[in-house]
């Protein structure tokens, strides 16, 4: 028991939500009977009923998660990608239970609340590394914008009267232009995710890959595109339309001006998720999308 007084977690969840709240309470009074310290962000404990041995931090940055060993995030999947932004920044690995529709990063749902508590008391959890990109946006051979995303970065028009026109290219060379919606520059963990909704395929976490996938396009090759992690994908905006955005992980926007380019590349650091089990990609690929697969048999024995 004393080994487990030192430990600490931190807790982020989507307090707006009334399961959250349930799902909060029950996870930060099992933590506690265990002796592991818990960590919530101030703003966030305001909404949550908590005892008072739960530490409070104010300002939201990485340093609140030092000394913490594990990243506990409450929520869909807009609450999971604010906590990849922690854990990115932190290090720290983070455990998503979802609370949402999908939940693709989610390692655990709601119904489990009970097993992800014990499982962390006895840290019977692994964890694994997914890869995330980073990307530059120049105008005019200056750098004017620099992000990251862990799903996607996404070139997109900015209003809904004309299209955006762009020129693709794949590690220095011009690939194809057209007039489309969008494009979507996509990891593997987030081939699942707004690639997924543009027709692009779908890729295995383990699979070290970049995606370019075009969103509406007035085109004849309009095709996903699947490159070499160490590509780098580039997206110019021709001049002489008006502005478009860029959207990273569907939370961090930024317009992009006549004649811009986004540049993606394989990021300098990866997001840590904490993994409860071996699951397979296939059996939660079945699972999230409720594929039918009635009628199956398996291989010959």
């Amino acid at each position: 028991m004393t080994q487990n007084r030192a430990r600490t977690v931190f807790l982020l969840a989507h307090t707006g939500r009334p399961a959250a709240i349930r799902s909060a309470e029950l996870v930060v009074k099992g933590l506690l009977r265990a002796g592991i310290g818990v960590r919530v962000l101030e703003a966030e404990a305001r909404d949550l009923p908590l005892p008072s041995e739960v530490q409070l931090v104010g300002e939201a940055t990485p340093q609140c998660l030092d000394g913490c060993e594990l990243l506990i995030v409450l929520g869909g999947d807009g609450t999971l990608l604010r906590g990849a932004e922690f854990a990115r920044a932190s290090g720290v690995p983070m455990l998503g239970v979802n609370l949402g529709r999908v939940g693709f990063l989610a390692e655990a749902e709601r119904d489990d609340l009970d097993k992800v508590v014990d499982r962390v008391v006895s840290r019977a959890y692994e964890v694994e590394e997914r890869m995330t990109v980073d990307v530059v946006v120049h105008r005019n051979g200056d750098i004017v914008h620099t992000d990251w995303a862990l799903n996607e970065a996404a070139v997109q028009k900015a209003g809904a009267e004309k299209l955006l026109e762009v020129v693709l290219e794949i590690d220095g060379r011009p690939v194809t232009g057209f007039g489309c919606d969008g494009i979507v520059l996509s990891t593997p963990t987030g081939s699942t995710a707004y690639a997924f909704s543009a027709g692009g395929p779908v890729v295995w976490p383990e699979v070290e890959a970049l995606l370019m996938v075009p969103i509406s396009a007035h085109a004849l090759f309009a095709k996903p595109l699947v490159t070499s992690p160490d590509s780098v994908l580039a997206v110019e905006v021709l001049p002489h339309i008006p502005p478009g955005v860029l959207w990273c992980d569907g939370r961090r926007t930024v317009e992009l001006p006549p004649g811009a380019r986004v540049e993606v590349r394989r990021g300098a650091v990866p997001v840590r998720l904490a993994r409860l089990h071996h699951a397979s990609f296939t059996d939660r690929l079945v699972a999230k999308f409720a594929l039918p697969v009635s009628g199956w048999r398996g291989a010959p024995h």
